[in-house]
């Protein structure tokens, strides 16, 4: 097993409610089988105090056990570290696809194509959003937006970008109160999902709200254990590989939103397209996905996912997979 750790530039700033960040730190690790090897990548869950360092500090003190991939997949359950269970959940995937000369989507059951992903638009005043919207070429978009402004945020951009496909992030920004007071503005603004707008943990605040708008669980939402307690509450869940901890436990965790009733939206932490890669092949299998990480960076590997007006090319499976 070899690991390492690299920091990815952002094109300009990514801004939202509790943070800006001006690069991507990520997690890789590769395992090596002899007769082929897996790669993955796992970036945390940074409001979770988890980072790639603290990932591979913990790699590092189980490494003398993963003499075999049954060894690793022992081990992957005793992780604590979310960046570490998703980079070593990941790269024992592409490490059994390889092996077995096998796709994912094969080995997964999910159709094999490409998907069409939302892309970002960073927190800043309402202006300065639709000048951004403005320069998207595809029709999906996803607005960072915070408590004051989320109104005026939304219409700013509504009104440039008449044809798309408006989604916005509150990042846990809202109260409930300001929630039903915004509510119906957004949904006269065609918006067709809020993503977690109220602390997590404040989730039960949503019991009884009829919202005129789709609502969708982020920060509420981990693994499976966290779903009972969302229905009837959200209308539907952001599933992350950081946050899940690889794709065994994202498969998990889109089996039984489905069998809740839950829509769910495929999402990441950014990343390059070794984060996307895994989370692309599950995308075939979600209602919406938002996978534009490659498009933040000012760099992404050789080979890799292709993005054409919001139309993802998955990278070839020689790439992960």
């Amino acid at each position: 097993m070899r690991v390492s750790q690299k920091s990815w530039p952002l094109k300009q700033p990514l801004k939202f409610a509790f943070a800006e960040l001006h690069s991507i730190d990520v997690l890789t690790v590769e395992l090596d089988s002899g007769a082929a090897r897996g790669r993955g990548e796992g970036i945390g869950v940074f409001f979770h105090g988890d980072n790639p360092e603290k990932g591979a500090i913990e790699l590092a003190a189980f490494e003398k056990g993963f003499g075999s991939q049954v060894a690793v997949e022992a081990a992957l359950g005793g992780l604590k570290s979310y960046a570490a269970r998703n980079a070593l959940d990941c790269a024992l995937w592409d490490l059994r696809c390889k092996e077995a000369s096998t796709s994912i989507h094969e080995m997964i059951g999910a159709p094999a194509g490409t998907i069409q992903t939302f892309q970002t638009i960073s927190l800043d005043a309402p202006g300065a959003m639709a000048a951004a919207a403005e320069k998207v070429t595809g029709p999906r978009l996803k607005l960072k937006v915070d408590a004051p402004r989320i109104v005026d945020q939304v219409r700013a951009v509504r009104q440039v970008r008449g044809d798309a496909i408006l989604m916005a992030d509150a990042n846990q920004d809202l109260s409930f109160e300001r929630l039903r007071e915004v509510a119906p503005a957004l949904a006269k603004l065609n918006l067709i999902m809020l993503e977690q707008p109220l602390t997590a943990g404040e989730d039960a605040d949503l019991a009884g709200f009829q919202s005129p708008i789709p609502l969708c669980a982020d920060e509420s939402c981990f693994t499976v254990s966290a779903l009972e307690g969302l229905a009837g509450l959200y209308d539907a869940v952001n599933i992350k590989l950081d946050k899940t901890g690889g794709l065994t436990g994202a498969l998990a965790l889109l089996a039984e939103a489905r069998r809740l009733g839950f829509d769910v939206l495929v999402g990441c932490m950014a990343g390059t397209s070794l984060s996307m890669a895994p989370a692309l092949a599950l995308a075939t299998m979600c209602d919406f996905a938002d996978l534009d990480g490659p498009l933040l960076l000012a760099d992404d590997y050789d080979n890799a996912a292709r993005y054409v007006d919001g139309t993802v090319y998955p990278p070839p499976k020689e790439f992960w997979g």
